[in-house]
């Protein structure tokens, strides 16, 4: 693309974005730590979901500092039933360094912001942008999509050169003046118009450029790559209860999926073992007790990204030992109205209404 065609593209969509913009709470601020939140929040959530987060967010922890000095379990418990907790922790983290490597400024360069946990090319594109005004690109889903069926890209985004490929023509595209709005108006774009499915051609205001639409490719692209069966595992749960009749929670480790969030103790069933052989070797490994498992409770269905579970909750009863953190983070023993304390997964939230 000509750079005159470059600035073709950015005034339509300027243009557009004055008039259609989506009216949303994190475009009234060109507070850093504000974007960067909202930001965070929209990875893999949509808008809708996110709104009522951020508000609460931002009430409880409304600078960088208040975040930083929070303990991590609080803002687990903030981020609660978004899902992608890594992106909880990765802030959190990122709001302590920013504390004590930039003296609570969040700073306003590519490397400074890269150099933070959760902090990738397309957050920091979007904060120098929106924030500080700098003609960067901020490269989502969206984008991509659009850029894609902008050059009639038929190559899979999801490859590397590809990817690369779109990253650079999205950057010849941002204009020197007004690049954060330039970037919200292409997600809006993308989420109202250039949709992945029936784009609404006739509407959109880069229509004339677009080379998918000239070869009427536009239902086609972008490519993505075939991908194979989503695995699904069973996994367990026990409800047990200790004389005074508090139940057992233990807290995952910090990494991984749900890592920080409280559950019931269990595991994910390996090879042909049954699920009540499967509930006593994980109670043991995790929490160096053996236990005696009951009668089932309820199963729970629930979808990830990559992945299904079938999470089986039984009853358990305690026959030798101590509770430890050998295979978790923590464990404690818990009354019923006490678990609105925590932060559960949706999963282990759908056990608890069940034992109501």
């Amino acid at each position: 693309m000509a750079p005159k065609g470059s600035q073709r593209i950015s005034k339509s969509i300027l243009s557009w974005y004055g008039t259609h913009q989506r009216d949303l709470p994190w475009r009234t601020t060109r507070d850093p730590y504000h974007i960067w939140v909202s930001e965070i929040m929209l990875q893999q959530t949509q808008v809708e979901t996110v709104i009522p987060y951020y508000h609460r967010f931002l009430k409880q922890f409304q600078t960088v500092n208040a975040l930083a000095r929070a303990p991590l379990d609080k803002v687990l418990k903030a981020w609660e039933n978004m899902g992608y907790y890594a992106r909880a922790r990765n802030l959190h983290a990122a709001a302590q360094a920013v504390v004590k490597r930039f003296g609570g400024k969040i700073p306003d360069s590519w490397d400074a912001l890269r150099s933070l946990p959760g902090v990738g090319d397309y957050t920091a594109g979007a904060i120098l942008s929106m924030a500080f005004g700098l003609p960067l690109p901020a490269v989502d889903a969206n984008v991509r999509r659009i850029v894609a069926r902008l050059f009639a890209i038929e190559e899979p985004l999801d490859e590397r050169l590809t990817a690369r490929h779109v990253a650079r023509l999205a950057a010849e595209l941002v204009p020197r003046q007004g690049a954060g709005e330039f970037n919200q108006g292409l997600m809006d774009l993308g989420a109202t118009l250039c949709t992945p499915k029936n784009p609404t051609c006739r509407a959109c205001p880069l229509e004339p450029s677009c080379r998918a639409r000239a070869r009427r490719l536009e239902d086609t692209l972008p490519v993505a790559k075939k991908r194979g069966p989503i695995p699904h595992h069973h996994v367990t749960a026990g409800i047990m209860h200790d004389q005074a009749g508090r139940m057992l929670i233990a807290q995952r480790p910090n990494h991984g999926l749900l890592g920080g969030l409280w559950k019931f103790p269990g595991g994910k069933q390996t090879g042909k073992e049954s699920l009540k052989s499967c509930l006593r070797r994980e109670t043991l490994e995790e929490l160096g007790i053996r236990i005696r498992v009951g009668a089932s409770i309820t199963s729970v269905n629930h979808a990830y990204t990559h992945f299904r579970i079938t999470l089986h909750a039984f009853h358990g009863r305690l026959l030798t030992g101590t509770p430890q953190a050998r295979g978790c983070r923590d464990w404690r023993w818990t009354e019923k109205g006490e678990f609105q304390e925590f932060a559960f997964s949706k999963a282990d939230r759908k056990i608890i209404q069940a034992l109501e």
